[in-house]
């Protein structure tokens, strides 16, 4: 009973490391997004070694196979470039169960005393560093104690025998699938089955199908994220299953073969056991890298549908047109049309989290915004080099113009991350807003969901009506969110809205009318540049070649 429990302690320490070391490894990814994808979006090779470096980050495949489903799932990455990242995570996982076999869980007490130090008394960037060192030695330590309690199966006749006599192959399957499966993670039934055969209890004949069954097992987190996202999404995620037991199909069927290379290259168990792990993920590797993109189309027919793939480059900024100043800007008002889109799509991606809440939908989000905010970035470097060249007076208004625009489109996509998040803390505290309540909120996004439309469509053609009925909308917006307010505070004293709904509803109606007014400056912009042949006629500059993954 006592052994049993600390099993189970290893195995949550193990857990709760690993997802908090994964959690912050995925912040610096959200932040690099860009460095992220852009290996991975060239050639399928680079993005294998991309899933084998981030699941040594991550510690866990599963967690790179959820993060790449997503950003497939948000257009970021085809589902094509997804698949050598997802065959990558698989060869990276086996990182870990190797650690354990070279007894680097003896380590463990030294990573976390030097995490611990570090988070609480470095500086801030010392304290990010100390905490990834934490959870990363936590991970071993919970192996560590998992080796503890399995000790003293080694003096129990029965276990030796369960273990060690030959058994069926599709019960050992069966049994790596369900544990992988129930604690999403393949390293702990493999890392356990290390230790055991550290101790003289598992025989690598009974072991392999175990580590094949656990590599089957662990798709099904990925499953679970890729059934409530995109068909690519959806494609991505049913990949990773197929991938597994291909190669499940492939190791039982030269299994003798496969135990007698194990022998030949060393008699001792554990290490035969981490090798089986790694070769077995190395066949699919070898199996699929050749046929991707037949499989790719295999995969379209089975479950059909579009890809919507968001350029993540700037599209029509190019240093060539530099020679021209009006037709550097004509681009430049392009690619701010490009980014107000996108802005568009992540506020339409928030006003769906209010009364469904998805956590897949606000991780998408959480992908697409550091595309803006990086195409404000990329947009205000160009406008800079523009600057160097000769402007005309009505240029050089122009280019102020832009410069004003793109901050304030950033800042549309900004308020609408927030009403993201507004949202996830009103969905995780449980919080209910009123019949009423909810009918204001519903008129007034949809004003601003019609201001954000018609916003955008000024890129395209100067609209006139349309400059005047975002004014209009703003005026009326501005009226119904202090009627809300107003509304809100009277429900509150008659006892009919819940104190705890007050600040949430309050902090929705602050972004949804910053959002207008923000919509509203676009417009002002575009107006200003009405008499200009920018805004009445299409721009001439192109987009350039590759833009999209």
């Amino acid at each position: 009973m006592r052994e049993a429990l600390i099993l189970i302690t290893g195995i949550a320490f193990f857990l709760f490391g690993m997802m908090k070391l994964s959690a912050e490894v995925q912040k610096l990814f959200t932040v690099r997004i860009r460095d992220y994808i852009k290996y991975a979006v060239k050639r399928p090779v680079y993005g294998l070694f991309l899933g084998i470096a981030s699941t040594v980050f991550f510690q866990s495949s599963s967690a790179t196979s959820v993060l790449i489903i997503g950003m497939v799932n948000a257009g970021l990455i085809t589902f094509y470039h997804s698949l050598g990242v997802i065959l990558g995570a698989d060869i990276g996982t086996t990182l870990t169960v190797q650690l354990v076999v070279w007894k680097f869980t003896d380590l463990s007490p030294l990573f976390i005393i030097t995490g611990a130090v570090l988070w609480f008394i470095g500086k801030e960037k010392s304290k990010s560093v100390g905490e990834l060192i934490f959870y990363f030695g936590l991970i071993f330590f919970g192996l560590s104690l998992a080796s503890y309690a399995t000790a003293p199966l080694k003096d129990h006749p029965a276990i030796i025998r369960f273990f060690q006599e030959a058994k069926n192959p599709l019960i050992g399957i069966g049994i790596g699938a369900l544990f992988a499966g129930l604690v999403h993670a393949s390293a702990i039934p493999i890392s356990i089955l290390v230790i055991l055969a550290q101790y003289n209890i598992v025989t690598i004949e009974n072991a392999l199908p175990i580590v094949f069954g656990a590599n089957v097992g662990t798709t099904v987190t990925a499953l679970m994220a890729g059934m409530v996202t995109s068909i690519s999404g959806k494609r991505s995620a049913v990949s990773h299953l197929i991938f597994k037991c291909v190669g499940l199909l492939i190791a039982m069927a030269i299994l003798p073969v496969f135990i007698d290379i194990l022998n030949v290259l060393t008699v001792n168990v554990s290490q035969q056991i981490a090798l089986g792990h790694l070769f077995f993920n190395v066949i699919i590797v070898v199996f699929f890298m050749f046929v991707l993109k037949p499989y790719v189309r295999f995969m379209e027919k089975v479950i059909p549908g579009k890809e919507d793939i968001l350029p993540l480059w700037p599209e029509f900024l190019d240093e060539r047109y530099l020679v021209n100043p009006e037709e550097a800007l004509n681009c430049t008002k392009k690619e701010i049309g490009r980014e107000m889109v996108l802005a568009e799509k992540i506020f339409s991606e928030s006003i769906l989290l209010r009364e469904d809440y998805q956590e897949w939908r606000r991780r998408n989000i959480g992908y697409i915004e550091p595309v803006v905010d990086n195409l404000r970035m990329e947009i205000t470097n160009y406008l800079c080099l523009v600057s160097r060249c000769r402007l005309s007076p009505e240029q050089s208004r122009k280019l102020f113009v832009f410069t004003a625009m793109v901050d304030d489109v950033e800042r549309i996509g900004d308020h609408a991350v927030r009403l993201a998040e507004v949202s996830r803390g009103k969905h995780l505290t449980q919080v209910e807003f009123t019949g009423t309540a909810v009918d204001e909120l519903g008129k007034i996004e949809n004003l601003v969901a019609e201001n954000l439309h018609d916003a955008v469509s000024l890129f395209d053609r100067w609209d006139d009506e349309k400059i005047k009925n975002v004014t209009l909308r703003e005026g009326n917006i501005d009226v119904k969110v202090k009627e809300a307010r107003e509304n809100h505070l009277a429900r509150y004293y008659n006892g009919i809205c819940h104190a705890d709904a007050g600040p949430y509803f309050v902090e929705m109606l602050l972004h949804l009318e910053r959002i207008s007014d923000l919509c509203q400056n676009v417009a002002e912009y575009v107006e200003e540049l009405k008499d200009d042949e920018l805004v009445k006629s299409p721009p001439t500059c192109h987009s350039r070649a590759g833009g999209n993954p």
